[in-house]
């Protein structure tokens, strides 16, 4: 694409929801491609709230060096009341207006793109999205920034204390991240060997998971982890752990709730690309005069999905994963 000679001049970029790493990798790909095709760059602090406050602060090439590589967000993030009331996104188009910006990037999850939507249909500001989240439950993507990252994050701990359950034959049940959404349960429980893995897509009875642990039994397993999605309807880890012990007296069961870990650290080698990736899709897009849509990448490719997709719709649990699990399970 050649340089500028559209009607976008000034680009503002910000992050909103719930942090995951790959967004300061992402501002920095926005700013960086934006100052390579001629247009001007600021940042919003504190998300909408930082709309409707006037956080805004200009960036350059050399303000987001040594970005890359940092978990987080340097923008800050918030969730805003605020921005839900007219009165509010009024606010918001009155800084848009005072520091010229002609469009602007989003990048967050499903509730920030709501946001963005309104806001372009009651005030004309063309924006695009850009997918933040561990959750990887956005339609229009094979991957959202920080799931990769918090995939990993999950794994090595679960490596850890399969350590320990082993050396003292425990029953762990771990809780992991990820809304309505199993896609860090069920990928982590398959990468890790767990004995079941409970998401919120499947199904799941107590049944199912006892029987799980007398087939363990029988063939001579003297310690196990279970992977629980945090909005298995089931129910939560210390009620399955609760009910287990009830069942089986003689297991030794304990819980571990990862948290917050999941959302944090350095991120990957692929969520570093893919946020590099996205930026810069997200100005071409702009230039190109794309607005109201996500850039994401299925197969390797750049897309662009209609944001009303993206919100309504949610990526779907792969079948033959479930299958797999089933399969190494046993």
């Amino acid at each position: 694409m050649s340089k500028n000679t559209n009607k976008i001049k000034k680009i503002g970029v910000l992050t909103s929801g719930g942090d995951s790493p790959g967004m300061n990798a992402a501002i920095r790909s926005v700013v960086r491609a934006a100052n390579y095709y001629g247009i001007e760059c600021c940042g919003i602090r504190m998300g909408y709230d930082g709309l409707i406050n006037d956080m805004v602060v200009d960036l350059g090439p050399r303000s987001v060096r040594n970005l890359i590589n940092r978990g987080g967000t340097e923008l800050k993030s918030a969730r805003s009341d605020e921005f839900r009331t007219i009165e509010g996104r009024n606010k918001a188009a009155e800084t848009v207006k005072k520091h010229n910006i002609d469009a602007l990037v989003v990048i967050g999850g499903d509730g920030s793109f709501t946001g963005g939507t309104v806001f372009q249909k009651e005030q004309g500001i063309p924006f695009i999205g850009i997918p933040g989240t561990i959750d990887n439950d956005i339609f229009g993507t094979d991957f959202t920034l920080g799931y990769d990252t918090a995939l990993n994050t999950v794994v090595d701990a679960i490596d850890k204390i399969r350590d320990t359950a082993t050396s003292h034959n425990r029953v762990f049940f771990v809780e992991v991240m990820g809304r309505d959404a199993g896609f860090i349960a069920l990928n982590s429980g398959i990468a890790t060997g767990a004995l079941d893995i409970l998401i919120p897509e499947q199904k799941d009875s107590i049944e199912d998971l006892f029987s799980s642990f007398d087939n363990a039994k029988q063939k001579g397993k003297t310690s196990s982890i279970v992977v629980v999605a945090e909005g298995e309807k089931l129910g939560g880890v210390y009620d399955l752990a609760k009910f287990t012990k009830m069942k089986y007296p003689e297991f030794d069961v304990k819980v571990t709730v990862l948290g917050h870990i999941q959302r944090g650290g350095s991120p990957t080698v692929a969520d570093r690309v893919l946020a590099s990736r996205l930026g810069v899709a997200a100005v071409e897009g702009l230039m190109a005069g794309r607005s109201n849509v996500m850039a994401g990448m299925q197969s390797s490719k750049i897309v662009f999905t209609p944001i009303e997709e993206a919100i309504k719709k949610h990526n779907e649990i792969d079948k033959d994963l479930i299958k797999v699990a089933d399969i190494l399970s046993t």
